[in-house]
C-alpha cells in the first residue's frame, strides 16, 4: 500500500488537476547506500518488529478528526481540505520506516539521514518548503546521593519537519515525551488553527521549560558541593565528584546554548513562513532560553570556582603535611646529632668518666626536643 501511495497520482485542490508527485526515490536510495556503508562491517542484528509511529492525527480548523488514518491518507485528506494539517509523531524510527515517510512527505535525504542518526546539534535548515528544526532535550534524573559516578542529566533529541500541511516529529530518547504537548494543544485549541508551526512552538516551549527545571536542579547540586567544600563535610574532599558535575553541566550546555541561533531565525521579522502570532509565542520561548543560558553560564563559572577552591585546599593540606614532617624531622635531628657525637668513641670525651653523664645527655636531648615541639606548636607547624 505504501508503494502504491508513493507512486500514485495526487490531487492538487487549488488547481483541481491530477499531478505526479516528485520522485524522491533516487535521493532516498543514495541516502540508504550512505547509511548502509557505515554498518557494512557490523554483524547482522536480529529483525525485531518496531512500529515507530506513536500517533498520526489529522487537524481541520484546529480540531482533531476522529478515527485512525495511515500517514499517507491523512496527508491527502489535509491537502484536499485546504484548512488542515497532519501531525505525525515518530519514536526512534529505523531507516526503512523513515525512507517510506520521506517518500510520502517529500523530505530531503540529508534531513532524513540526520533524523535516523540523531547526533545533531540544535539547528534550523530549510529544504524547499520544508523547515527542519533540531532540538536537544534534557531531563534531570534524581539521585539518592551525588557521587563521582552520578549521571544526573539525561539528554535526547527531537527533530521536527515542518511543511505547509504537515509536521513530522521524530523523538529519540525519553528525556522529553510529546504526548503531554499534544494533549495540551488539543485541550486548549486556540493555537492549532495557526497550523504546523503552532505545534513546533508547543514542542519547543516544552523543551525549554525542561531546560529551566534542569538548571534549577543543577544549581541545587552546586550549593551542596559548595557547602561540602567549605565545611569539610565527609565526601567533600572528592574532586572526582566535582568533575562529574562539571561533565554533566557541559553536556547540558551543549544542548542549550546552540538553540539561540535557530530561535533568532524563527522570530526574525523577515521570516514569512512562520505566522506572526506564532512568532510572538516563539519570542517568549526565546526569553526563557536566554534566562536558561545565563543560569548555565553562571553555574559553569561557580563550578569552576568551586573546583579551584578545592584544588587550593588540597595544596594547603599538602603544605601542612610537609610542615609537620619537617618539624618532626627537626626534633629527630637533635637526637641524631647528639647520639652521633657520643658514638664516635674518642678516648677523651666530655663527661666520659662522670657517673651521671649518660642520663644527663638523655635529659638534654629530651629537653631540647620538648622545646622544639612547643615552638612548632605555637607557630602552627604541629
Amino acid at each position: 500500500m505504501a508503494d502504491r501511495l508513493r507512486r500514485g497520482p495526487r490531487v492538487t485542490p487549488s488547481e483541481g488537476r491530477v499531478t505526479r508527485p516528485r520522485d524522491w526515490a533516487a535521493p532516498v536510495r543514495a541516502m540508504t547506500r550512505r547509511l548502509s556503508s557505515d554498518s557494512a562491517d557490523r554483524p547482522p542484528a536480529p529483525a525485531v518488529p518496531h512500529d515507530a509511529v506513536v500517533d498520526c492525527a489529522l487537524y481541520l480548523d484546529g480540531e482533531r478528526q476522529p478515527g485512525h488514518r495511515h500517514h499517507a491518507e491523512a496527508l491527502v485528506a489535509a491537502r484536499e481540505a485546504g484548512n488542515g494539517f497532519v501531525w505525525l509523531g515518530l519514536h526512534e524510527p529505523d531507516l526503512a520506516q523513515m525512507t517510506e515517510i520521506a517518500a510520502t512527505y517529500g523530505l530531503h535525504e540529508l534531513a532524513v539521514e540526520d533524523a535516523v542518526k540523531a547526533q545533531q546539534r540544535p539547528k534550523l535548515e530549510q529544504f524547499g518548503a520544508v523547515s527542519f528544526l533540531v532540538l536537544r532535550t534534557a531531563h534531570y534524573r534524581d539521585q539518592a546521593e551525588l557521587t563521582e559516578h552520578s549521571e544526573v542529566v539525561e539528554t535526547g533529541q527531537v527533530l521536527l519537519f515542518v511543511g505547509p500541511n504537515f509536521l513530522v516529529s521524530v523523538r529519540h530518547g525519553d528525556a522529553c515525551r510529546l504526548a503531554p504537548v499534544r494533549a495540551d494543544l488539543e485541550a486548549k485549541g486556540e493555537l492549532l488553527p495557526h497550523g504546523p508551526w503552532a505545534v513546533a512552538y508547543a514542542v519547543t516551549d516544552r523543551v525549554v521549560d525542561q531546560y529551566l527545571e534542569v538548571v534549577d536542579r543543577l544549581e541545587d547540586d552546586l550549593d551542596t558541593l559548595e557547602a561540602d567544600v567549605f565545611d569539610r563535610r565527609p565526601g567533600g574532599d572528592r574532586i572526582q565528584r566535582i568533575y562529574q558535575v562539571k561533565r554533566e553541566l557541559v553536556e547540558f550546555k551543549r544542548a542549550v546554548v546552540p538553540l539561540q541561533r535557530p530561535l533568532l531565525r524563527i522570530t526574525a521579522e523577515r521570516n514569512r513562513e512562520v505566522p506572526m502570532e506564532i512568532r510572538r509565542y516563539f519570542g517568549d520561548v526565546q526569553d526563557h532560553l536566554s534566562r536558561t543560558v545565563e543560569q548555565v553560564n553562571s553555574a559553569d563559572d561557580l563550578l569552576n570556582s568551586i573546583l579551584q577552591v578545592r584544588l587550593a585546599q588540597v595544596t594547603v593540606d599538602q603544605n601542612d603535611d610537609m610542615r609537620k614532617i619537617a618539624a618532626w624531622a627537626a626534633i629527630a635531628a637533635v637526637w641524631t646529632a647528639i647520639a652521633g657525637i657520643y658514638g664516635m668513641n674518642f678516648e677523651f670525651m666530655p663527661e666520659r668518666g662522670w657517673a651521671y653523664s649518660y642520663p644527663t645527655v638523655l635529659a638534654l636531648m629530651l629537653g631540647v626536643s620538648l622545646a622544639l615541639y612547643r615552638w612548632f606548636r605555637r607557630h602552627g607547624w604541629l
